[in-house]
């Protein structure tokens, strides 16, 4: 048996959606496995040099918990890990760890549940939901918890590419939380609802003028700017060059600028800028992701 796993990138927030929207995006790991004597872990690509090859590994962990969670043991195996999304990012890395190992330990027992399954589960490992849930479900997601527990909802958008561009610098989720005020005026709440509500509105319908002013937060941008040098130059070059929003991609330091066109200008102006602030970044062009987590599983 052998069983592989596509897991898309992540961009959480959005904007004014913090921890309740996330949009998935065509940036992929890709997790391979197969029985083997004892656990082996090879890992490719992104975090290569620093990811653990253990029982350790956060695929590995997850994987494990849902055996556990079934009465079972995580049966030795030997992973093929093939990263493409960049670490400490913003982009999702270690909720696409998650979503790839509960993907796979389902495989692996044979249990074809719906991925919304999972989707409990996955935030509690992960401690949020905001980015397991587009890897798992694919496309615009929102999500809520309540005194009924939590929920999530897809959100039909039309096709669209996005230019991400990730700096050389690490932002921790955990420091950038840490920066977030634990109080907001009445004033900027009721901004956050309007503009969380616009977006949803402009994403569904592709109103790009719109996308532009609902994509406008008081909650964590302007505290998390802070941790990435060159944010202002970036998103000034973004749209100079023709983007209609930009936003911190989940809790940093990569930015996701959108636009109907031009994307590769706008990705060179947003280098640029970086660079001139005197911070190397990478950036790439992906398209939104329509699918979530993918298995295919093939005898022998």
């Amino acid at each position: 048996m052998r069983i592989r796993v596509r897991v898309p990138a992540t961009t959480a927030n959005l904007g004014p959606g913090f921890d309740a929207m996330g949009l998935a995006l065509g940036l992929y790991n890709e997790i391979e496995a197969e029985p083997a004597p004892a656990l082996e872990v090879w890992i490719e690509g992104e975090g290569a040099d620093v990811l653990p090859r253990d029982s350790t590994n956060r695929v590995v962990r997850a994987a494990a918990a849902l055996f556990e969670r079934m009465g079972s043991t995580l049966p030795p195996m030997r992973l093929r890990c093939h990263n493409r999304i960049p670490l400490m990012s913003g982009l999702g890395s270690s909720a696409a760890a998650v979503v790839g190992g509960l993907a796979l330990a389902q495989a692996w027992m044979g249990s074809w549940d719906p991925p919304e399954a999972l989707l409990e589960f996955a935030a509690a490992l992960e401690g949020h939901p905001d980015n397991v849930a587009p890897a798992l479900l694919g496309g615009l997601v929102l999500v809520a918890r309540d005194e009924d527990g939590l929920t999530a909802d897809r959100v039909p958008i039309p096709p669209m590419r996005v230019v991400l561009a990730l700096p050389g610098v690490t932002v921790s989720t955990e420091m950038a939380r840490r920066l977030l005020p634990s109080h907001l005026p009445l004033a900027d709440v009721v901004y956050q609802i309007g503009h969380a509500a616009l977006l949803v509105h402009a994403f569904r319908e592709g109103d790009w003028k719109l996308l532009g002013r609902a994509m406008r937060d008081r909650l964590h941008e302007p505290y998390r700017a802070r941790l990435i040098p060159g944010y202002e130059q970036a998103v000034g070059a973004a749209r100079a060059a023709g983007a209609a929003a930009v936003c911190i991609s989940g809790s940093g330091p990569a930015l996701a600028a959108f636009a109907p066109e031009g994307h590769e200008a706008i990705a060179t102006a947003m280098a640029a800028a970086f660079e001139e602030a005197g911070v190397p970044a990478r950036t790439w062009i992906v398209e939104a992701a329509s699918e979530g987590v993918q298995v295919e599983v093939t005898s022998g």
